[in-house]
């Protein structure tokens, strides 16, 4: 089984499987919170490299769902990678010029009907290849080596061993390291020609390689962070077998953007659904210092922000940065429209067919706007399995429910190569304040989704909220936020019996939840210090009415979810 604080988590058939990261509120680009359930498998798409990148390593995709963060880490490293189907035509991976592939992991067995297959000229073409897991046991098996199904997989950690010196891959690392294993079939013995460079318990051959062929291959995940090592096989990989020289960053791409809006949209108009979350923001910051005063802004405040959310957006956006920013306070009329509601689901459809009508209210008062922006991200793209760009209307995928048809706009997304991390570094580059870039995910649906097993409503909203900044506040003040993926509370509706001064009261609980994640694919309960909880409680309980319990969620995902409903 899986650990929760890995980042990963391990199914019984094989591949490590990620769950959905969540979403900013409020704006175009946070759809898949409020109306849509979780996706299907995310599928592999094609997206031009920034002109920045002169190196380019490409991962194939054989269907392991966490294989984005394979070319995440290589990114990380300072070289530019994508993530490809591995059905890719070899024309269109030849015309790419990669300096080097890497051929991921799967869920599937080698020997499946269904299995993706490898084809053989992938291993031909001039360039070094790295197989990793599946992609190592399916190299194995094309070129003769002995791969047989293990009676009991290898899941989590796992001791590894080296069989010698370590080859050109693995030299100089310990002969004894701890790794991450997700498989049952294994390699039992290498192909002709092959050096065997490691073992593990469960697999005899845990890693191979084949210099003069500029083959490689690994059973384990460098890419999760229970490999400890992993880091430096990449490296290794990328700087010594490859010789990638250069040392690629996200903030190298903001001039390239700037010159691709500008070719884009001309002298149109063109509108953003900001929200303040790091995506959008970046997306409109970036848009805003390619075309200036021809980009205007749409904050739809539903009245489910976090306490003075709002306020700060604004003043970021008009007196910070500059930009022509359109506020509009729609709190009674979403109030209005989740009268009486108490399902979940409802409570979402709500949300983000109402957020559509308002931002398609104010959309038409542009009436020369003729471009949408949107804070899509690579993960976006992947996950939504589409080219996602020059579409005369946008995916539902992306949006609050998607715009209606009749809404017309050419998209302008200029992260859409990028990762969340990636995103982080462009913003503070752009200049845009910590306060922003650093914010914790939250969710498309706001609090409207943490208030829970009740009605939303004014009362119960400022409640809500006022316990949450007495939160993020002392969370703060303890230096721990950016070592939080998100904390938050939660306002059950329930009332327990409690006693202040010397009466006896009936009032709601509140439910703190603090987590640590790479990613929300998992995570782990934060161990927050005892001292900062009994403040945190103190202050809710003696500074909001209403409130005489506060309770700690110590549930980690899976089995439970980040969020409550």
């Amino acid at each position: 089984m899986a650990d929760p604080s890995s980042g990963v988590t391990a199914p019984p058939d094989g591949e490590v499987r990620p769950e959905r990261a969540p979403e900013v509120p409020g704006s175009a680009t946070a759809a898949r919170e409020i109306v849509e359930g979780e996706p299907a498998a995310p599928e592999t798409v094609d997206v031009e490299p920034p002109a920045s990148a002169r190196e380019e390593i490409l991962v194939l995709d054989f269907g392991g769902q966490y294989s984005q963060l394979i070319a995440r880490r290589i990114r990380e490293c300072g070289v530019f990678a994508e993530l490809l189907p591995a059905d890719v035509s070899l024309e269109r991976i030849r015309d790419r010029s990669p300096r080097a592939l890497v051929l991921s992991g799967g869920p599937a067995s080698v020997y499946s009907d269904s299995a993706p297959r490898l084809r053989p000229e992938l291993l031909e073409m001039g360039v070094p290849v790295l197989g990793i897991c599946y992609g190592m046991q399916a190299m194995a098996l094309e070129l003769g080596g002995r791969v047989e199904g293990a009676e009991a997989g290898e899941f989590g950690r796992t001791t590894l061993t080296l069989t010698g010196d370590g080859g050109r891959l693995l030299r100089d690392l310990p002969a004894e390291q701890q790794c991450w294993m997700s498989h049952r079939d294994c390699v039992m013995e290498a192909p002709h020609g092959f050096e065997a460079l490691a073992a593990s318990p469960g697999s005899p051959v845990a890693a191979l390689e084949a210099p003069e062929l500029g083959l490689y291959g690994i059973q384990f995940h460098p890419e999760v962070v229970h490999t400890p090592y992993g880091t430096e096989v990449l490296e290794r990989f990328l700087r010594e077998i490859v010789g990638c020289e250069e040392r690629w960053s996200p903030a190298s791409v903001i001039d390239e953007q700037v010159a691709k809006v500008r070719a884009q949209v001309g002298k149109a108009e063109v509108i953003c659904g900001l929200s303040g979350g790091v995506d959008s923001a970046t997306a409109a910051a970036l848009v805003h210092r390619a075309i200036g005063d021809q980009l205007t802004c749409v904050l739809v405040d539903h009245g489910l922000l976090r306490k003075g959310e709002a306020d700060q957006v604004v003043k970021a956006f008009r007196e910070e940065l500059g930009i022509k920013l359109v506020h509009v306070d729609a709190e009674e009329r979403f109030l209005a429209r989740l009268a009486g509601e108490t399902d979940p689901e409802t409570k979402r459809k709500i949300i983000g067919s109402e957020f559509i009508r308002v931002f398609e209210d104010e959309a038409r008062k542009l009436a020369d706007a003729k471009y949408l922006v949107q804070g899509t991200l690579y993960s976006d793209v992947i996950e939504s399995g589409g080219e996602g760009h020059g579409a005369a209307t946008i995916k539902s995928h992306h949006n609050v429910g998607g715009l209606p048809d009749d809404l017309d706009f050419e998209l302008v997304e200029p992260l859409r190569m990028l990762f969340k991390d990636e995103v982080r570094a462009v913003a503070s580059e752009l200049g845009l304040a910590d306060k922003l870039v650093w914010r914790q995910p939250f969710p498309g649906p706001g609090l409207g989704i943490r208030i829970v097993g009740g009605e939303v409503n004014k009362e119960r909203l400022d409640i809500l909220r006022d316990a949450d900044a007495i939160l993020q506040e002392e969370i703060r003040a303890a230096g721990l936020y950016r070592e939080l993926w998100q904390s938050f509370c939660v306002l059950p509706v329930v009332r327990s019996v409690g006693v202040q001064g010397d009466g006896r009261t009936y009032a709601y609980p509140i439910v703190v939840r603090a987590v640590t994640s790479e990613d929300a694919m998992t995570a782990d309960w934060a161990r927050l210090p005892y001292e900062l909880l009994e403040r945190i409680s103190n202050r809710i309980i003696n500074e909001v009415p209403g409130v005489n319990r506060v309770a700690l969620d110590i549930s980690s995902k899976p089995p439970a979810t980040i969020e409550w409903e």
